[in-house]
């Protein structure tokens, strides 16, 4: 008998959730390297990201600066993007993208 897999009905709620165009703002304070970062919110979160501007300067091996994310996610996942960054005390503001459209 094969049984449904409840990962996948959640990853298909997901799916249909509206995203947004979000703009966040991280500052690296040595506790997390700036790549690790990267990492995880696209393998642990799933959320694509392309970096707008990144200051960060590397100390004996630690990241400190800041780094601004483009990234597109529903509010689900930048919820626990942001409990992440909360947990890892990663400071973090996160701005809603709106593009203009013209006709």
């Amino acid at each position: 008998m094969i049984t449904p897999n409840p990962n996948l009905q959640v990853l298909q709620n997901r799916l249909n959730l509206p995203k947004k165009e979000l703009i966040l703002e991280i500052e690296l304070n040595g506790k997390m390297k700036f790549e690790q970062l990267l990492n995880i919110i696209y393998n642990q979160f799933g959320i694509c990201h392309r970096v707008l501007s990144a200051n960060v300067e590397y100390v004996q091996g630690r990241s400190f600066g800041s780094v601004q994310l483009y990234i597109s996610a529903n509010s689900e996942d930048c919820r626990e993007l942001e409990l992440y960054l909360n947990k890892n005390k990663l400071l973090n503001t996160t701005v809603e993208y709106l593009c203009r459209k013209y006709s």
